[in-house]
């Protein structure tokens, strides 16, 4: 009898440590899920949850404040996600916050994080609210565009090393470059030609600056005609001006050109006077017979003046010649 009543004891101690003990387990794990605690539902639709799960952690700002209740599909692109958050912490989370899922670590379970907003702040969420999500780039995703990644640089490499070759071999112009010495020093001596010829520019400039700072645009023609309109319309005018003088002058000249071509011919008087011998003799002829003439006339003046009729109206005007000029001195 005593040793059944000692087995029922024991039996009684095992049950009730055991119910204590999946009690605590009930507990604790509630809490952890937010069972027991005072908590709000909020949801926000993915287009990819990326292996996310039931009663996984939600997070704001790095710190636990919730679980994952459900993941529901709404159509094939969108996946609603309910979580469970806590009253007190969601009275900080507020609606214009999104919804994101990570990884917790390298190979750790999915998490889910609210981010808090970047713009102003709005209202605090509420029972039944739907934040708005943002979908990250999954790990499947950046391994595929890796791969493709690393199949471009493969061919990119392989295509530079075909050009490597093709250079190393010497052939088109970059191996003409490192084979010929010759067009390698053409090249060299047209480098050094540009850059004598950009000094020289330079130096040009230079001596251009050099003019116009010592113009002074105030007084100086150069500056009257940068800074008066008026005078700028005068020069336009005399510019025109200078260009109907030089098409008459060319006019004239033209005109001339006739007029020498003319007297050259044959029928012209220049000609007959250039090549005709015996009008030039007679024309020789005549200028003696003038000379001549002329003498005897000044003999018979130089008669007159001595003559006794005339000696007095001579001497008459000789003195009135020399009374102006006495006058005028």
């Amino acid at each position: 009898m005593k040793s059944n009543s000692g087995r029922n004891l024991k039996l009684g101690i095992l049950i009730v440590s055991g119910l204590i003990v999946f009690t605590l387990g009930v507990y604790f794990i509630g809490n952890k899920q937010n069972l027991f605690g005072d908590s709000i539902l909020v949801s926000s639709v993915f287009k990819n949850v990326n292996g996310l799960q039931s009663g996984n952690n939600v997070r704001y700002s790095g710190v636990n404040v919730g679980t994952v209740k459900n993941i529901k599909f709404l159509n094939d692109t969108a996946i609603c996600v309910d979580m469970l958050i806590n009253r007190e912490t969601g009275s900080l989370i507020k609606f214009n916050s999104l919804a994101t899922i990570n990884s917790d670590g390298l190979v750790g379970s999915m998490v889910l994080n609210i981010l808090p907003p970047d713009k102003a702040p709005s209202r605090t969420i509420e029972e039944g609210d739907t934040l708005a999500s943002l979908s990250q780039i999954a790990t499947a995703d950046m391994l595929n565009t890796l791969n493709k990644t690393n199949e471009n640089a493969a061919l990119l490499t392989e295509d530079l090393l075909k050009i490597t070759n093709s250079i190393n071999a010497g052939e088109g112009v970059l191996g003409d470059l490192l084979k010929d010495e010759g067009l390698a020093k053409n090249i060299q001596e047209s480098a050094e030609n540009l850059n004598r010829t950009t000094n020289s520019a330079k130096a040009g400039l230079a001596k251009l600056n050099g003019i116009l700072n010592t113009i002074d645009y105030e007084n100086s023609v150069a500056g009257l005609l940068l800074s008066d309109s008026t005078a700028q319309k005068s020069f336009s005018t005399i510019i025109e001006d200078l260009q109907a003088t030089s098409l008459q002058i060319k006019e004239i000249s033209a005109g001339l050109g006739q007029f020498s071509n003319t007297l050259n011919s044959e029928k012209g008087a220049l000609n007959y006077v250039v090549k005709d011998t015996s009008f030039v003799n007679h024309l020789d002829q005549s200028m003696q017979n003038i000379e001549e003439a002329t003498f005897r006339f000044n003999e018979n003046m130089e008669a007159l003046k001595h003559n006794i009729l005339f000696r007095g109206y001579f001497r008459k005007q000789e003195r009135q010649k020399a009374r102006m000029k006495k006058e005028n001195q």
